[in-house]
C-alpha cells in the first residue's frame, strides 16, 4: 500500500491514477496511522511554498512526515513536494520548510529571457546512479511545471539535472528519501518507469 499525503495541495488524483495503473494499491490520506503503516509514502504538491507549509502544519502532518523518514519508509516528494523537504524558499521568505534535507529553493531569473514558470518537457542528465532511474536512459524527457528550483547544499544527493537557462537540480536521493522536481505521473513511459522503480524499492 502506498500512502499519498493529502494536505489540500496537490494533483493527488493524477498520482493515484499512475500508481494504480502500475498495479499498486493507494490510499489518499492525512491520517497518521494510515501513513505510518504504508509500505511507501508520496508527498505531492502544487501551489505556493508558504501556503503548503501552513497546510501541512494545520493538518498536523509535519511530525508524521518526520516519523516516516525516521522509520526508513521509502518517501517520494513530487514537484513542490521536493521543495518542501528543504530549509527555505525564495517564494515565501521567512517560512521554514521541513528541513529534512539542507538546501534552498531559488527563483528562476526572469532576466534570462525565458518564460516563467518553466512548463513543458525537458531532458534529464542522470547522475550518481539514482535508484529511481534504474533502466531510464540518459537525456530522457520528463514534464515540468515550476518557477523555483533547488540548490542543494550537498551535491552528492543530486541524481538528475535539467537545463532551463541554467543547469538545475531535478531529482535527489538520500537514504530512503527521494524527490523529483518534475511530475513523473505526467511524464509518459519514462515517468511510469520512475514510479515503478519507486514501487519496487
Amino acid at each position: 500500500m502506498i500512502a499519498i499525503i493529502d494536505y489540500g495541495a496537490g494533483n493527488l488524483k493524477s498520482v493515484e491514477k499512475a500508481i494504480n495503473f502500475l498495479g499498486e494499491d493507494t490510499v489518499i490520506t492525512r491520517d497518521k496511522d494510515e501513513i505510518l503503516s504504508a509500505d511507501k509514502v508520496i508527498l505531492p504538491g502544487v501551489g505556493n511554498f508558504g501556503d503548503c507549509m501552513e497546510k501541512i502544519n494545520e493538518c498536523n502532518l509535519k511530525n508524521t512526515i518526520y516519523d516516516v523518514v525516521d522509520k526508513k519508509t521509502p518517501f517520494l516528494g513530487i514537484c513542490l513536494g521536493l521543495q518542501l523537504l528543504f530549509n527555505e524558499s525564495d517564494e515565501a521568505k521567512g517560512v521554514a520548510g521541513l528541513g529534512i534535507l539542507d538546501g534552498k529553493i531559488k527563483k528562476f531569473d526572469s532576466d534570462m529571457g525565458l518564460k516563467i514558470p518553466h512548463i513543458g518537457w525537458n531532458s534529464l542528465k542522470l547522475l550518481n546512479n539514482g535508484r529511481l532511474f534504474n533502466g531510464v536512459k540518459d537525456n530522457s524527457f520528463v514534464y515540468f511545471v515550476h518557477s523555483y528550483y533547488l540548490d542543494a547544499k550537498d551535491k552528492d544527493i543530486v541524481r538528475a539535472k535539467s537545463d532551463y537557462g541554467i543547469k538545475f537540480e531535478a531529482s535527489i536521493e538520500k537514504d530512503n528519501v527521494f524527490a523529483c522536481q518534475f511530475h513523473p505521473e505526467k511524464s509518459g513511459e519514462t515517468g511510469l518507469k520512475i514510479l515503478k522503480n519507486f514501487i519496487e524499492l
